[in-house]
């Protein structure tokens, strides 16, 4: 998937630029053509001819050095990338290129390349943890920048932690992989998952929920990341680090859900609503706690809205997936959800199967597509079912497309 690809490779100056050597040198190795643009820190501890020798092409650093009189460098390397890819990315150049500041090569050509920017922080465990690295992060992936997420172990500095630049290695797959998502039909499109439980407050102490973990959801928005789609994931109180590149939205109630997904439909291509949303919600809100009585009590309960019916009731262009998480008679449940809330495909599950439904790790489902076809899956983890699903997917864009 390398080969003949143009990746620019820009190294900020950190101890992990000896990373970056090995990384020019793979990259190079798969056929890529690889273009180096170095900050001067990065030149204190590798020179560029370290770099011009691995890559076999010009090495750049200084703004205002011309190689080429007829052509103004940071524009025409940044307009020649398929790719940029900032390994190792410090915490100065990722604040830089947050806020727009364009004063050396590097954030100088992020700001005029149109093509994808991919980053791989590498810093100290307490710099990656700052509030100010975690808000720069937050925006530039807001842009659509993609993060390679730095491993944990043993730091230069000598604390042990998150910070690790990715291995060589990981980082020439992640690359395979992003390539090769490129010609999925999932590329640029743009998919609202929504994942976890719900909360329906009863007084400041006690709410009503069920056992969704959002596993299963986030699963599938990390997929769908994976394949190059521009992801939304909306989701209930989990206890799940969200999914690198997609945009998460924390939402506690039903209602909270609704409005959120309702505020992002228009826009999207595809729905997949793995959220197992409450039906029903109290009646009455307590401001205070409500005390305990020596009798027993009865707690009136409401409907909440129906999101996923809403959704097939106002679908135009969209591809609308549900689940359906049954204990009995799933196949009939299941396919008369899929008909009655107007969806394209319905992921059936039993939740009384060993090794599925809610909190574990794996999944048992069956895929029943509107045209009445389907698709059985044995046990499987949950990173797989998302896989599968997700190739279906695909498959209903596809058909849409003839």
């Amino acid at each position: 998937m390398l080969k003949g690809k143009k990746v620019l490779l820009c190294v900020s100056g950190g101890i992990a630029v000896y990373k970056a050597c090995a990384l020019t040198s793979k990259l190079t190795q798969a056929g890529a053509t690889v273009k180096v643009v170095m900050t001067e820190g990065a030149t204190k501890f590798v020179t560029p001819l370290t770099f011009q020798a691995l890559s076999r092409e010009p090495v750049y650093v200084d703004t205002f050095e011309e190689q080429d009189p007829t052509k103004i460098t940071h524009i025409d390397v940044a307009d020649w990338a398929d790719v940029v890819l900032i390994a190792p990315a410090t915490a100065n150049i990722i604040g830089k290129i947050a806020n727009g500041i364009a004063d050396d090569l590097i954030s100088t050509m992020i700001l005029a390349t149109t093509a994808p920017v991919l980053i791989a922080p590498a810093m100290n465990v307490h710099m990656y943890d700052h509030p100010a690295v975690k808000a720069n992060i937050h925006k530039l992936k807001s842009f659509g920048y993609q993060f390679l997420e730095p491993s944990e172990g043993y730091l230069a500095c000598g604390y042990v932690g998150k910070g690790r630049l990715m291995e060589p290695e990981a980082i020439l797959t992640y690359l395979e992989t992003y390539f090769e998502t490129k010609t999925s039909l999932l590329a640029r499109k743009a998919i609202l998952v929504t994942a976890g439980p719900t909360q329906e407050k009863l007084d400041p102490v006690r709410y009503f929920t069920n056992r969704s973990s959002g596993k299963m959801g986030y699963a599938i928005a990390e997929e769908a990341a994976k394949r190059g789609a521009n992801v939304i994931l909306v989701s209930g109180p989990t206890n799940i680090q969200p999914p690198p590149n997609v945009q998460f939205i924390s939402v506690t109630s039903a209602q909270e859900m609704f409005d959120k997904v309702m505020f992002y439909y228009k826009e999207v291509d595809i729905v997949i609503k793995s959220a197992a949303v409450a039906d029903y919600r109290p009646k009455q809100v307590s401001g205070q706690k409500i005390k305990k009585q020596p009798n027993d009590w009865a707690v009136e309960m409401e409907r909440t809205i129906d999101i996923l019916n809403t959704l097939g009731e106002q679908k135009a262009h969209q591809l609308l997936i549900g689940f359906a998480a049954e204990s009995e008679q799933l196949e009939l449940y299941a396919k008369d959800k899929l008909t009655r809330k107007n969806l394209d495909m319905i992921v059936a599950n039993s939740i009384v199967q060993e090794g599925a439904g809610f909190q574990g790790d794996t999944n048992i489902v069956t895929l029943i597509k509107k045209d009445g076809s389907n698709v059985s899956l044995p046990l499987m983890s949950k990173k797989e079912v998302a896989s599968k699903i997700m190739n279906e997917v695909e498959s209903l864009l596809k058909e849409n497309e003839k």
